[in-house]
């Protein structure tokens, strides 16, 4: 076996895997909770939350092309702000990708009972273990290229969903001939029936659903040509979620009353469903398996790439630092699918609550990852100074994006629904603290220390 990742991932290949994580379900069942909470003004939401992100980006995108390695924003925050930070990081951050990849597999799980009622959730949980966890055992290109085309089956419907859309409100598609109008944006209320409280409170969600762009940066230990491919990425990859994201919402409320979606089912379906496509539901419930699959396989290949990087720095055991002739951490990835077999034994214990459980405790893991990534960008800098793919506006550009995720924390604690995430996540880094501190756990020695005294 050799030590070293494969370079075998070019612009399209990363930029679509970063899709493929930040376009996912909810935008499909119609992001009812955002909506409810902003109306019409989600949009707006939706672009500054955007401008926030592209923040975090261009500071990870800068350290990646200047040092493109495995482990991304762990070993970034090891190099520049100690091994300690970089150890919280990197399990902060594998823990996040097994949750997510647990929920992903229960929604697979979810969407394969509309056809197969009878068969128990568990068994599809099983199987796209199987099969996600086969696929990240193969050579990195052939990942890739499968989840382009997980993600392009997303992008097609995304699109196609907005020129139908935009067909009914100004040709009246679906509506005999009569065209839709954009009335619905502000004959409910306004754009604002909540006032501003009410696009505050959905920023949270809103920043949540572009969680996963961040694969970019994991992606950069297997990019070919780092230099050129990652800034593409990085400047391409957020005006097309934004697009995706904003497009989609604008024509789904110009088309429906705000109050009423949710109410009738998916938009997407209802949507399809007035062209006379009777499978719509059928159609749109495949894209969500696919979806599900994308955002599986793409927390596959992160959390195993998040456990080859914190061996190579002592702080995971050193046989998950070796890799197959393929170039693929073979035992870092088969360490992965064991813990993911946790979402097995659970949708056989809890099928009906597992999905929203997850999802609700992995906030603070999101946000601690995209503040560790502008806290070691801070350091970088200093040390530096502006690269060869510098964030502009520095520092003021990263200091009112920290302003705006220490307020996204206060958010996870002022509702109820989402304050489990802070207790959570306090409590599992008050763990790794004590693990690290008390008991030396991440101060081995890393894979090279170990195997030149072999």
């Amino acid at each position: 076996m050799t030590q070293h990742l494969q370079r075998g991932l070019n612009s399209r290949l990363i930029t679509f895997m970063a899709l493929g994580m930040a376009i996912g379900a909810g935008l499909f069942l119609g992001s009812a909770d955002s909506i409810d909470k902003a109306g019409p003004s989600v949009i707006f939401a939706y672009m500054f939350g955007g401008a926030m992100i592209f923040i975090i980006m261009r500071a990870l995108g800068e350290m990646a092309v200047h040092d493109p390695v495995a482990g991304s924003f762990s070993s970034y925050a090891h190099r520049y702000l100690g091994p300690f930070a970089g150890y919280l990081t990197g399990w902060n951050y594998w823990l996040l990708m097994v949750g997510v990849g647990i929920a992903e597999s229960t929604a697979v799980g979810i969407y394969m009972k509309q056809w197969f009622p009878h068969l128990p959730q568990w068994i599809w949980v099983f199987g796209s273990v199987l099969s996600i966890g086969a696929l990240n055992l193969l050579a990195v290109r052939v990942y890739g290229e499968m989840e382009f085309w997980f993600t392009m089956i997303k992008v097609v419907t995304v699109v196609l969903m907005i020129l139908v859309g935009a067909g009914m409100i100004w040709f009246g598609w679906g509506n005999g001939g009569q065209a839709v109008g954009l009335s619905n944006l502000w004959s409910h209320g306004g754009w604002f029936p909540h006032g501003w409280e009410g696009m505050v409170l959905a920023l949270p969600i809103v920043v949540f659903a572009f969680g996963g762009i961040e694969t970019i940066g994991m992606a950069a230990g297997e990019a070919a040509d780092p230099a050129r491919n990652i800034p593409r990425a990085v400047n391409s990859v957020l005006w097309r979620i934004l697009i995706f994201y904003v497009g989609a919402l604008f024509v789904i409320m110009a088309i429906y009353p705000w109050n009423q979606l949710g109410t009738q089912g998916s938009p997407f379906v209802n949507t399809f469903a007035k062209l006379g496509i009777r499978e719509a539901a059928g159609v749109i419930n495949f894209v969500l398996i696919t979806a599900a699959l994308s955002g599986f396989n793409s927390t596959t290949f992160s959390g195993s790439r998040m456990l080859y990087s914190l061996s190579h720095k002592g702080q995971a055991p050193a046989l998950l630092g070796k890799v197959s002739e393929q170039g693929v951490p073979t035992r870092s990835v088969l360490a992965c699918m064991a813990c993911l077999i946790l979402g097995v034994l659970l949708n056989y214990r809890v099928p009906d609550n597992i999905f929203a459980m997850i999802m609700s405790i992995l906030s603070f893991n999101t946000v601690w990852t995209w503040m560790m990534v502008l806290i070691a960008h801070f350091s970088f800098r200093r040390r530096f100074g502006a690269t060869a793919f510098p964030l502009r506006i520095w520092p003021l550009s990263s200091l009112v994006c920290m302003a705006f995720l220490l307020f996204v924390l206060v958010m996870l604690g002022y509702d109820p629904k989402t304050r489990m995430a802070l207790y959570v996540g306090v409590a599992w880094v008050a763990l790794l603290s004590v693990a690290y501190v008390v008991f030396g756990v991440g101060r081995r020695m890393s894979v090279a220390e170990t195997d030149a005294n072999a």
